[in-house]
């Protein structure tokens, strides 16, 4: 059986990436590029005793899929989308809208579990927003 170990965020603008992704989930970045030989970081989403996964962001190397005209998903994503957990739904998204990032799918009712949600990075990246509620609805 294998088990997701590791993440990479591709992005076009790395410096605005790291922006958003430190004022939406309070991530942290170190510079690994003098070990890979071009630019890329480790993402580091939390202490090591708690449940998750650290990652990787690298520059894309290739067109990613566009937006609608109104900002939602128009396509499919050519990547794995990560989902994010969260105990407030509404408090992660508005820290999500407030570092740049949009509504790609509105939060809805998976009902008796969870609310789940999808927003697009300032890369245009698709991250899920998932969280556990047995009285969704």
């Amino acid at each position: 059986m294998g088990r997701p170990i590791h993440f990479e965020i591709q992005a076009d603008d790395l410096e605005r990436a790291k922006d958003f992704y430190a004022a939406a989930f309070n991530w942290e970045f170190v510079d690994y590029s003098e070990y890979t030989g071009s630019p890329y970081y480790g993402v580091v989403t939390g202490a090591d005793d708690e449940p998750g996964i650290n990652g990787g962001l690298l520059p894309r190397p290739a067109a990613a899929p566009a937006p609608d005209a109104e900002g939602r998903c128009a396509q499919g994503t050519n990547a794995w989308v990560v989902t994010m957990g969260t105990d407030d739904f509404d408090a992660t998204a508005e820290r999500i809208l407030a570092a740049g990032g949009t509504v790609a799918l509105p939060k809805a009712a998976l009902p008796g579990m969870a609310w789940q949600g999808y927003f697009l990075d300032t890369e245009n990246n698709t991250i899920g927003l998932h969280q556990p509620d047995p009285d969704a609805a």
